[in-house]
């Protein structure tokens, strides 16, 4: 499909509000660069902006609360500024209840995760008929190629591979705002991060909800082991990521291509969500705990020094405690080295919403609290292992704790922060680790 653009922004500011995964900062820095192929210019202030945009995610409801409080905010600017239009996009806005709330609030344009490519037609639109307009489409009518894209860094860069998921876990609402699984075809791709190759990126992640699934669909005849390989052969992209796995469908050859091809990065994100069984299954993860241990005793084993790092959920309905040190079980056997847990929130649409046995906030408060504590002390320990080696690391840009320093990250996602000048700055260096602390490493030029 061909994207038509106009100089209708003429100058005039826009900032976006990003909320949520990496998806969703890779479809900001699309949503920037039409915004900026329509003559808009970017700013920090939403107080001198013409147009700001709400980039948003719905996957727990506390979130969602912020971003409504975010509108009525912005609806306050609108105010002294009657010109200033609203967009409001991503995956709140696939929820008719999302939608009927910011019709109420004011919003001028209300558009979907399916029609990104559609804003600058619905911004020309409401700059014409001052009225407001919504625009949502309840599946994808196919993935529209070569929109223009403002990165975020001239170092790594998200690349998305497909959109959308076919899992249905019970507690999740991604496969209603994004849609079924839709695999982009590997040329169009590759030719993406050839150009980013060319533009100097040295690192790139492949995102999918996910990637494990990537070729499913595809005429052609391509897994994502085969997908890595190509991505492989490109010459100037030095790191290659990828994010995220489920694990019921990580293969042994996927983990013997890690093991094979060098610019991969020993790192792998495997959503564990639970370690009881009996909660797997309530979840629909497909997988047992026993499954999850020998699939990351394999990556161990095959990948050396690989990074390990999960997803958490506690609290799910039903979740008793039994339950629950199953899950402290896991986190013991398999050691990760950095989890992002969470309290079960009912996510209306989602099977779990239903349940009737949803756990107590108190109950969810202090049992995230005992996993945090136990997570923690293993990643303390993981990391102090590390004190005196010496690491490759790609430097990202100054430190954003402390500006008089750099940050870098190792092959296994690891932030390191140095002493540095800013000529490094998207350079492969080694640094030597002279401390270790949960989240993060400090080092030293060797």
């Amino acid at each position: 499909m061909a994207v038509s653009y106009t100089a209708i922004g003429n100058n005039k500011k826009f900032i976006i509000l990003t909320y949520g995964c990496q998806m969703n900062v890779r479809d900001s820095e699309t949503i920037a660069g039409l915004l900026e192929a329509m003559g808009y210019v970017e700013t920090v202030d939403e107080r001198e902006a013409d147009l700001i945009v709400f980039n948003t995610c719905s996957v727990r409801h506390s979130a969602e609360n912020k971003v409504f409080g975010k509108v009525g905010e912005v609806i306050g600017l609108k105010r002294k500024n009657p010109d200033l239009i609203i967009a409001f996009g991503g995956c709140m806005s696939q929820t008719p209840e999302a939608r009927a709330i910011l019709k109420k609030q004011g919003v001028d344009i209300i558009f979907g995760t399916y029609n990104i490519h559609e804003l600058p037609s619905l911004i020309e639109e409401v700059l014409t008929t001052k009225k407001p307009v919504i625009r949502v489409y309840e599946k994808a009518e196919g993935i529209v190629e070569n929109l223009p894209a403002k990165r975020q860094s001239g170092i790594s860069a998200f690349v998305n591979i497909m959109f959308g998921c076919n899992n249905f876990c019970s507690y999740c609402i991604v496969p209603y705002t994004r849609g079924r699984e839709r695999s982009r075809k590997p040329d169009d791709i590759i030719k993406e991060i050839k150009q980013l190759s060319r533009q100097g990126y040295k690192e790139v992640t492949l995102l999918g909800q996910n990637v494990n699934s990537y070729g499913r669909g595809l005429e052609e005849k391509v897994d994502f082991p085969d997908l890595l390989k190509m991505v492989c052969d490109i010459e100037g992209i030095e790191r290659i990521r990828f994010t995220t796995s489920h694990p019921k469908d990580m293969s042994d050859k996927l983990i013997e291509t890690m093991t094979s091809e060098h610019k991969i990065c020993e790192h792998a994100h495997v959503a564990m969500q639970a370690g009881s069984n009996r909660i797997l299954e309530r979840m629909n993860r497909h997988y047992t705990r026993e499954y999850y241990l020998n699939l990351t005793r394999k990556l161990r084993e095959k990948v050396p020094g690989i990074a390990i790092t999960t997803d958490i959920i506690v609290g799910f309905p039903g979740e008793t405690e039994e339950d629950f040190e199953d899950t402290l079980d896991m986190v013991r056997k398999v050691r990760f080295d950095a989890a992002f847990t969470f309290m079960f929130s009912p996510r209306a649409g989602t099977k779990a919403a239903e349940f009737k046995d949803q756990v107590p906030l108190e109950v969810k408060k202090a049992r995230l609290e005992r996993l945090n504590e136990l997570q923690y002390g293993i990643a303390t320990e993981i990391n102090k292992t590390l004190e005196g080696t010496v690491q490759e690391v790609l430097v990202e840009g100054p430190s954003k704790t402390d500006p008089d320093k750099l940050t870098s990250r190792t092959r296994t996602n690891r932030i390191v922060i140095f002493s540095g000048s800013e000529d490094l700055i998207g350079k492969l260096i080694n640094v030597k680790i002279t401390e270790a602390r949960t989240f993060s490493l400090f080092g030293e030029l060797v």
